[in-house]
C-alpha cells in the first residue's frame, strides 16, 4: 500500500508539472512570440481556458501527501516556509495578470500585466526546479525529523545548505528551459499566424538547448547526490522512464514536419519520463538528508497506517478519474487552433 500510494502522488506531481506546465512555459516566453495585444490576446486564448483547473493538481497532490505521508507534507511546508510564500504570491500574481488584463483597454495597464505574467512565470519555473534540486541535495534534517532553510547561505553544496546554491539554481533553470519548450510546443500547436511561427522558432532553439543541458544537469546530480544512481542502475521502472524520455525530446526534434501536436505530446513524455525516472531511483527516500544520510523521510516511516491508506484510496478512486474526464471533456471542447478574442477578456 505505501508503495501504491508513493505512485499515486509521484503521478498527480507528474500530472501537474506537465498540464501546469504548459501554461506557465507560455506565460514566460508570451512577450517573446507575441509583439502586439491581439497577438498577446492569442497566446491567453491558448491558455485561458486551462490554467486555473492545471493549477487544481498541485492542490490535489498536497492532498495526497496529507492522506497518504502526512509527516512529509508537514516537514516540507515548515522547512521551505519562506519559499511556499513566494511561490503562493506567484501564482497569485500570475492569476491575477490573466484575469484583470482585459478589464482595461489602456496600453500601460496591460503592458504592465503582461509583464507580471511574464515575470511571475519564469519565476514559478526556476522555484520548482529548485524545488527538486533541494529534495535531490538533500536538506539538514534533524533527529527529530524537521529541518529549516535560509533561502541561500554560501551557494556551495555542502552544509550548511540553503535553498539556492549553484546545484539548485542549475536544476532551477534547466526546468525553465524545459517548460519554455513545452509552452512553445503548445502555441505552436494552439496558435496560428506570427505567434505559430515564432513559437516554432523559439521551439526549435530550445530544444537543442535542453538537449544539451540534460546531460551537465546529469553529470551534477551525479556529483550531488550518488545514491540515486547506484539506485537507477538497478530499477527497471527508472530505465523505463528515461527511454519515454528520450524518446519524447527525438519526438520534439521530429515531429514539427509531421504532425503539429507530435511536438507537444514530445515535450508532455520528456517531462513525464524525466520525473518518473528520478521517482523510481529515490524510492523509498521522500525527503533525504545531508549530511547524516540515516535521517532521511522515507515512505514507509512516514506513511499513514494501514487503514488509513486504504480509506484514501477508496475515495482517491472515485475523484481521480473524475478529474481525468473531465479534463478530456475540457481538452475536446477547445481543441483546434485558437484567436483572440473579438470583446472584452482575453
Amino acid at each position: 500500500m505505501v508503495e501504491l500510494w508513493f505512485a499515486i502522488v509521484s503521478v498527480m506531481l507528474t500530472l501537474y508539472v506537465v498540464l501546469d506546465g504548459f501554461d506557465l512555459g507560455a506565460g514566460a516566453l508570451h512577450l517573446l512570440v507575441a509583439r502586439d495585444d491581439a497577438e498577446r490576446r492569442q497566446v491567453l486564448a491558448a491558455i485561458g481556458p486551462f490554467w486555473d483547473g492545471n493549477e487544481v493538481w498541485l492542490l490535489a497532490t498536497g492532498g495526497a501527501l496529507f492522506v497518504a505521508f502526512p509527516h512529509v507534507l508537514a516537514a516540507g511546508l515548515s522547512g521551505f516556509y519562506f519559499a511556499i510564500f513566494l511561490v503562493l504570491w506567484c501564482l497569485i500574481l500570475r492569476g491575477i495578470a490573466i484575469e484583470f488584463r482585459g478589464h482595461l483597454a489602456d496600453p500601460l495597464w496591460r503592458a504592465f500585466w503582461d509583464a507580471t505574467l511574464a515575470l511571475a512565470s519564469v519565476l514559478l519555473a526556476v522555484f520548482f526546479g529548485a524545488a527538486l534540486g533541494n529534495l535531490l541535495r538533500g536538506l539538514p534534517i534533524d533527529a527529530n525529523g524537521w529541518f529549516g532553510l535560509a533561502l541561500f547561505t554560501h551557494f556551495g553544496v555542502r552544509p550548511p545548505v540553503g535553498i539556492l546554491d549553484v546545484y539548485t539554481v542549475l536544476v532551477g533553470m534547466f526546468a525553465l528551459g524545459t517548460l519554455m519548450l513545452h509552452g512553445a510546443t503548445w502555441l505552436a500547436w494552439r496558435t496560428a499566424g506570427a505567434v505559430e511561427a515564432r513559437s516554432r522558432a523559439l521551439a526549435a532553439r530550445l530544444r537543442v538547448i535542453i538537449a544539451v543541458a540534460w546531460p551537465l544537469v546529469t553529470a551534477a546530480t551525479v556529483a550531488v547526490d550518488p545514491p540515486l544512481f547506484r539506485a537507477f542502475a538497478t530499477r527497471p521502472l527508472a530505465w523505463l522512464a528515461i527511454a519515454i524520455a528520450v524518446a519524447g525530446l527525438t519526438a520534439v526534434f521530429a515531429g514539427a514536419n509531421r504532425h503539429p501536436a507530435l511536438p507537444f505530446a514530445g515535450s508532455c513524455a520528456l517531462i513525464a519520463g524525466l520525473l518518473g525516472a528520478t521517482a523510481a531511483s529515490v524510492f523509498p527516500v521522500m525527503l533525504r538528508a545531508v549530511p547524516d544520510p540515516a535521517l532521511s523521510i522515507t515512505a514507509y516511516a512516514a506513511a499513514n497506517d494501514e487503514a488509513g491508506l486504504r480509506a484514501a484510496l477508496g475515495w482517491w478512486s472515485l475523484g481521480f478519474p473524475i478529474a481525468i474526464a473531465w479534463l478530456v471533456l475540457l481538452l475536446r471542447l477547445h481543441r483546434g487552433k485558437v484567436t483572440a478574442a473579438s470583446g472584452p477578456g482575453y
